[in-house]
This record gives structure tokens, C-alpha cells and sequence, in this order.
């Protein structure tokens, strides 16, 4: 079971690995890597803004897999492969998962939709996007932007109903 200091491990290796130049991984290995990538890239696409891939998503994935998601790399291996066997049944010309186009990729997504290896992929890459940028993942803040978040870090009060009565002096007696 993950715990949250294992996630911020991973978070900020995340932050740590995913400059504009760097391509250090830990666990998985280039070409592994790629076709995740390809795949958390239709999870969350760049079609309207930044992706999975402009976050840096693949570095956290690699993290996580080395530090709080230790016990998943089995998991990320055998769904990667069942994922390359539903690849070669549906586009039996195609070489990889990162060279097939955004339709292929997203046909294949659909036909693994339902595997525990997608759901697992899916959770990971969605933490990879919305994480604490501080510590790595979403890349430049571009999940929080994607979302609406204001990153304010600091927050005023009145903060609600009651709050906003004692700022104005009414600390709860009739009138």
C-alpha cells in the first residue's frame, strides 16, 4: 500500500527528471517508457492544452514504479505486453504502440479500456498530471491550469457563511 511521503518521493523525482532536456529513468527502460507515454498521452491528450506529455507524466510513472508503486511493475509489464498482443490483432502492420497514429492509439486505449493494467495506468497518470508541482509532475502547472486551479498557496478569510459574520463584527447575538 502507498503512502503520501512515497507519493511526494515520487512527485519530486518527477519535478527532478522532467526538465526540458532530461531523459533519466530508474526503472523502466526507453522503450517501455515510450509506450507508456503513448498511451497515458490519450488519457489525458494535448488536443485542447497541455497533455500527459507536457506534464511530464512518464517521469512520475517511473518513480512511482521504483519507490510507492514497487509492487506494480509486474503488473506494468504483463499489461504492456497484453496491451502489444491487442496492438498486433488490431494493426498487425504496426511495430509499437508509440508509432501507431492518435486514432490507432486511441482504438487500442478502447479495446483495453477495462484491463486492470489501464486502470492502473490511468490513476498513475492522473497523479502525474494534477501532483504538487513542487514536487514534481505537472510540468509547469499545466494540470492545475487545466482544471481551473488558482495557485494561491495562501488563502483569506472570510472563508464562509460564519466567517464572514465575524468579519463584519457580528459575532452571533441577535439584533
Amino acid at each position: 500500500m502507498a503512502t503520501w511521503p512515497d507519493v511526494l518521493a515520487a512527485l519530486e523525482h518527477a519535478h527532478n527528471a522532467a526538465g526540458p532536456t532530461s531523459t533519466r529513468l530508474e526503472t523502466l527502460d526507453a522503450g517501455m517508457a515510450a509506450e507508456i507515454e503513448a498511451i497515458a498521452a490519450q488519457i489525458i491528450p494535448s488536443t485542447n492544452g497541455p497533455g500527459a506529455s507536457e506534464a511530464g507524466v512518464i517521469y512520475f510513472i517511473d518513480r512511482a514504479l521504483s519507490t510507492f508503486a514497487a509492487d506494480s511493475v509486474e503488473a506494468y509489464r504483463v499489461g504492456l505486453e497484453q496491451a502489444q498482443e491487442q496492438r498486433k490483432r488490431l494493426f498487425p502492420e504496426s511495430t509499437t504502440i508509440a508509432s501507431l497514429t492518435g486514432q490507432q492509439q486511441m482504438a487500442l486505449v478502447q479495446a483495453i479500456e477495462t484491463s486492470s493494467f489501464f486502470e492502473l495506468l490511468r490513476t498513475h497518470t492522473v497523479l502525474g498530471f494534477l501532483g504538487n508541482p513542487s514536487y514534481g509532475g505537472n510540468r509547469d502547472k499545466v494540470g492545475w491550469q487545466q482544471i481551473g486551479f488558482e495557485d494561491r498557496m495562501a488563502y483569506q478569510s472570510p472563508f464562509g457563511y460564519y466567517d464572514a459574520e465575524i468579519a463584519n463584527g457580528n459575532r452571533g447575538e441577535k439584533k
